[in-house]
């Protein structure tokens, strides 16, 4: 992991960042499953990480979520330019009350709001990037073509 080269951060953390991020995953195959609505930049699909063969893994991962009849899954791509709607990531929850719920990070800290005077103009802005991203078959189209490059 870069962080960890870089001395960012220990091994230690590293493993239990990559222990939350597994944990994560194994919530997709929950009963019932979450309904899921994924707008990634295009950068997340282009940007190597951890070699081709990581790489590979992960396409193929993203492709097989598409799949699921709970996940829409669609690209920003780079030529929304300033009109993509957020810098870092956003996580935008509905309760089972049907209460709202907004998470965001940085790269030292996630601060999760349930004002509506907060939650609200996050939830607009993500339905505007929805409406101009990529379409989800023309997401794993993409996802699919660079994959094909991929070992």
């Amino acid at each position: 992991m870069g962080a960890v080269r870089r001395g960012a951060i220990t091994q230690h953390q590293a493993e239990e960042r990559l222990a939350l991020l597994a944990e994560r995953q194994a919530s997709l195959e929950r009963t019932p499953p979450p309904f899921i609505y994924a707008v990634l930049d295009e950068s997340c699909i282009n940007r190597p990480v951890g070699g081709p063969g990581v790489m590979a893994g992960q396409l193929d991962r993203l492709i097989a979520v598409a799949e699921l009849p709970t996940t829409v899954l669609q690209i920003a791509p780079y030529a929304l330019g300033e009109r993509r709607a957020f810098d870092l990531p956003v996580r935008l929850v509905t309760l089972p009350d049907r209460t709202m719920v907004v998470y965001a990070e940085s790269a030292t800290q996630g601060r999760l709001d349930r004002d509506s005077r907060v939650v609200l103009p996050m939830l607009t802005a993500y339905h505007q990037l929805q409406a101009e991203a990529r379409s989800q078959a023309d997401s794993v189209a993409m996802i699919e073509q660079l994959r094909k490059g991929a070992p």
